[in-house]
């Protein structure tokens, strides 16, 4: 008789676990001389999101200040109509030809808009290395905070979090610039014009609040060994039929096929507006929803900016590092040796093929089983 792999499940006492350290290195928001600070993140649509509480809590720390937000243009559509930055400014430093012109631009900017104070919330290979040749340019301001104790940032908190959640290696950089942590989800902008498109298309399918679930069943192209699969989703389907619940599929371009193939097997229960809403329009849609279910995909953290309960599917990544922060996102995983290999392509796919639709109705927001 084979032993079927635990179902482990995961919420925030097990994911933010680290213990903090307290200690203020420099206490940043009592300096007066701090008019002008740029905020430093790019990343994958998760860590920006998750990133919007960290925002929050600076922008509450320095009410006198000018913020300005330095992110990657597709994300900049999340800031459109966000009050707490000044400006938000992007240099597209992907692009492969031209790299070094988007550098030179890069560093232009920042010159240019003279800061007394850059929060590098990114802290990777490239920001380091850029804000290094500002130093060596003799231009950088003399405060630069970043999320780990090195070169070339001057602020340096005692002790680094390289294997924790990224919201608490983002919270060890504020306690040691002396920022109270006040925010403990994402704080998002809306536009009323996002709010209202977002009803509209909920109206057109006659959804109303609290009467469907939200499936966010994708991935990005470079992520599919992340997603539980079409099939695995159609079979939900019946699940919430049962519950006199209809389904909303939501996600982007890279998205579509896996969400028309379980459009097509129930073309009367599931309505597919995949593609079809703007980035801010999805935690709209998502508030009105009874529940969610999602692979761990950037869209999972824009709908965890909700209170509507949350199940996250992981396999090939750590819920211990990946899983939306809130007290209503529960994130689960098959407890299989290979679990975490953060492959992007995998000859079995046990993490996912074998964690069926019937073992997951335990772990669904509101089921008789959990």
């Amino acid at each position: 008789m084979t032993v079927q792999p635990r179902l482990m499940q995961y919420q925030d006492a097990d994911c933010l676990s680290a213990t903090l350290d307290h200690t203020i290195v420099r206490d940043l928001p009592r300096d007066p001389a701090i008019k002008r600070i740029l905020i430093i993140k790019w990343g994958g649509m998760g860590d920006i999101v998750i990133s919007t509480a960290i925002m929050q809590d600076i922008y509450l720390a320095f009410p006198q200040a000018e913020l300005h937000l330095n992110t990657m243009p597709v994300w900049q559509s999340l800031f459109a109509d966000d009050s707490r930055f000044s400006k938000v400014w992007c240099v597209n430093l992907q692009q492969k030809p031209g790299r070094w012109r988007a550098y030179r631009q890069w560093l232009a900017e920042v010159v240019t808009r003279q800061y007394d104070l850059i929060i590098d919330l990114q802290t990777n290979d490239k920001s380091r290395g850029l804000l290094t040749m500002l130093r060596l340019m003799g231009k950088a301001p003399a405060l630069l905070l970043g999320n780990h104790p090195r070169f070339p940032y001057t602020i340096k908190q005692p002790q680094s979090l390289p294997q924790a959640h990224s919201f608490q290696i983002m919270q060890q950089t504020l306690l040691c610039a002396g920022i109270t942590l006040r925010t403990d989800a994402p704080k998002l902008h809306i536009a009323p014009s996002s709010v209202a498109s977002a009803e509209q298309r909920l109206a057109q399918h006659g959804l109303q609040s609290k009467s469907f679930v939200v499936f966010l069943c994708g991935s990005h192209a470079s992520g599919r060994t992340k997603r539980w699969g079409a099939q695995h989703y159609a079979a939900l389907v019946a699940y919430y039929l049962q519950r006199g619940e209809r389904m909303v599929l939501l996600g982007g371009r890279d998205e579509a096929d896996e969400c028309l193939t379980i459009a097509r097997l129930h073309p009367q229960q599931v309505v597919n507006l995949c593609g079809q809403t703007s980035l801010l329009e999805v935690p709209v849609i998502c508030a009105h929803a009874r529940a969610i279910v999602a692979n761990d995909t950037g869209t999972a953290h824009l709908a965890a900016a909700t209170q509507t309960p949350m199940t996250v599917i992981c396999g090939p990544t750590n819920p211990l590092r990946v899983k939306p922060p809130g007290q209503h996102v529960l994130a689960v995983q098959l407890d299989l040796p290979c679990k975490n290999c953060y492959a992007k392509q995998c000859s079995h796919h046990s993490c996912m093929q074998q964690l069926s639709p019937q073992r997951l109705l335990s772990s669904l927001p509101g089921a008789p089983h959990a």
